[in-house]
């Protein structure tokens, strides 16, 4: 991006509009003839001036063609359009020769450099047989206990939550209707009822399309559009958002983590936001280091998260901090969509064994997740199976082994049988699923509808949505854990962590800055002691124009990776709800940490290009 920035800049300092090309100084007048822009201005005003239109004879026996060449250094004969057009082709080639021999010889310049764990670096140092403790390190990270898991620094209200007869529909879309699908609504939950319990891990499966995601994003009230039908309590009360979103945590499928700060900053952050100002400072920092050990994040809390794929922390260990950065937030109910996406069963196996650790410090944790192996399978306590079309066919124990499950869908007359060592969640998919349906002609979501189960949950989800004697509903007093300036603070202690850690960022702007001032300057040496003429005075403000147009762009395009980062977490946040939907101290934030660079190159730029222009004498006189 860097050099790209400056070969613009050389290009169009040189083309010969900001300064024609006699105003040029003679040692820098080579620029314009290696300049392609040069050349078709060269071509193009020819072309044009030359042309009959432009032949009127002036006074001074010139034509009004050859005036206005003369007038932008330009005054050569037709011959030069054919020059100019073998140069550009001539240019195209060869710039087109070095780009496709450097795409297939050179390398790239970074590299990528994620974190792995101790264990896995010994692996792949050849210290351990990664072919027989691969697979037992993996059961030993879900079948592990963490004692002292239960007793955390910060106490919290466990809670249930219950939903019945729950349906979403949303707009059919213009290509359905055109395929003559003639109704208004597509719905997408089909008559879902269940309960979610304290300190109970629940795995919420089905094929893709089944609804899934759709039925965690309308629990967590995540969705914006559409048309939800149902009932939705905690604790036995009718869910009310704004207060949900305090009690609630949301782990989403991508990890989108502020770059450049430390794993324990991203932690401290968030409890800075999330958490009550009535919880004094030391608190906070204890239950972050209890959030550390408990997800397992303790020996790497200094490490910078850094970019995916390029630097900073592995896969695993960001699905680990996703996890983390919502535990600190206190919650009694957590919504984990896919958090063992993309990893191999090793890393897998890691992240269960967190999620694990959450839900036995009594919190209620729901996981959607596809195709399991069989350890991050039986490591969950329940079951929400899902068909296509957001019907459930299955909620229920897994039991040992998954055992119940097992026995459920054996029961059913034609489903095949389990083989020995075979995968549970791969077995029941396959024998739930749409082929099979049609061929044993049955449905899958009605005989469980006809089943002693189902009738069992629905026993149990209307008994969980009766508040219990002497208890209330949950209430607090603010809408946002912390008030406005506290949020401002908090964004700004980050933002200025993030802006002094990003010095390849500041480094370049600096630069820019410098050598477009010097070039700037150097190029319009003394052009503003002759302002004799109309050309010079356009040439002046073509100078000033220029320079603050790039340097403009470049600040803008060079921060555009680093806010559209920041804008990811941000909008993470805002649906977490952390801040207002319309909260604006993140733009203020930001716009304070680049303050001095804001103020200060304007001020050094303007100073050196009126130095070089004008040739000022600052001597007293």
């Amino acid at each position: 991006m860097a050099a790209g920035s400056f070969a613009i800049l050389i290009t169009f300092v040189f083309a010969g509009f900001a300064i024609p090309y006699t105003d040029m100084p003679g040692w820098l007048k080579w620029g314009f003839w290696v300049n392609p822009i040069g050349y078709a201005e060269i071509g193009l005003s020819v072309n044009e001036f030359l042309a009959p239109r432009w032949q009127q004879m002036q006074p001074t026996n010139v034509t009004l063609g050859r005036t206005i060449l003369e007038s932008r250094g330009l005054n050569y004969d037709d011959y030069m359009y054919w020059v100019s057009l073998c140069a550009l082709l001539g240019q195209t080639l060869l710039f087109n020769t070095i780009f496709t021999l450097a795409l297939s010889f050179l390398k790239s310049p970074t590299t990528s450099r994620a974190m792995i764990s101790k264990d896995k670096l010994s692996e792949l140092q050849g210290t351990k047989d990664s072919s027989v403790k691969k697979n037992k390190k993996a059961i030993d990270y879900i079948e592990e206990t963490n004692e002292d898991s239960g007793k955390m620094v910060l106490p919290f209200k466990p809670l249930t939550i219950t939903f019945q007869d729950l349906n979403y529909y949303v707009d059919v879309p213009a290509e359905m209707r055109v395929q003559g699908y003639n109704e208004k609504k597509l719905q997408l939950l089909s008559d879902i009822t269940g309960a979610f319990r304290p300190g109970v891990l629940t795995a919420l499966m089905g094929i893709s399309g089944a609804g899934k995601t759709t039925l965690l994003d309308v629990l967590a009230g995540r969705k914006t559009s559409g048309y939800i039908e149902g009932e939705i309590r905690i604790n036995g009360y009718l869910k009310v958002q704004e207060t949900f979103a305090r009690v609630s945590g949301y782990c989403e499928q991508t990890d989108i983590h502020s770059p450049n700060i430390t794993v324990e900053e991203s932690l401290i952050y968030s409890a800075w936001l999330r958490l009550v100002p009535e919880i004094d400072h030391k608190t906070k920092i204890r239950f972050v280091k209890e959030v550390l050990e408990t997800i397992e994040l303790e020996e790497i809390k200094d490490a910078m998260v850094g970019v995916p794929g390029q630097s900073g922390l592995s896969t695993e260990q960001r699905k680990r901090l996703t996890v983390a950065v919502e535990l600190v937030a206190n919650p009694s109910i957590i919504f984990m969509d896919e958090p063992t996406t993309g990893l191999d069963a090793r890393a897998a196996a890691i992240v269960m064994r967190a999620v694990k650790n959450v839900a036995e410090t009594g919190r209620t944790i729901v996981c959607t997740i596809h195709q399991p192996s069989i350890d991050i399978f039986e490591a969950f306590d329940e079951l929400v199976l899902l068909k296509r079309g957001g019907r459930m066919i299955y909620t229920g124990p897994l039991g040992q082994h998954s055992s119940h499950v097992i026995q459920y869908f054996e029961s059913i007359p034609g489903v095949a049988k389990i083989k020995d060592n075979y995968n549970p969640a791969t077995w029941m998919l396959e024998v739930t699923s749409q082929s099979v349906e049609i061929e044993l002609n049955m449905d899958f979501a009605k005989i469980y509808k006809e089943s002693a189960l189902y009738k069992s949950n629905s026993e149990l989800a209307q008994e969980l949505s009766k508040p219990d004697t002497g208890s209330s509903d949950l209430h607090f007093e603010r809408t946002f854990a912390q008030s406005w300036w506290e949020q401002f603070k908090s964004c700004l202690w980050k933002m200025s962590l993030s802006y002094w850690r990003s010095p390849a960022y500041n480094l370049m702007r600096i630069c820019h800055t410098l050598i477009s001032s010097l070039l700037f300057g150097l190029l319009f040496w003394k052009q503003g002691q002759k302002i004799d003429t109309q050309q010079n005075l356009f040439t002046v403000l073509g100078g000033i124009y220029g320079l603050v147009i790039f340097l403009g762009v470049n600040n803008c395009t060079s921060a555009l990776q680093y806010f559209e980062t920041e804008r990811n977490v941000m909008y993470r946040e805002r649906f977490a709800g952390i801040f207002l939907d319309d909260y604006f101290g993140f733009h203020h934030d930001r716009l304070m940490t680049s303050a001095f660079v804001l103020i200060a190159f304007p001020v050094a730029l303007a100073s050196m290009f009126a130095f070089f222009v004008a040739k000022l004498n600052f001597q007293k006189r």
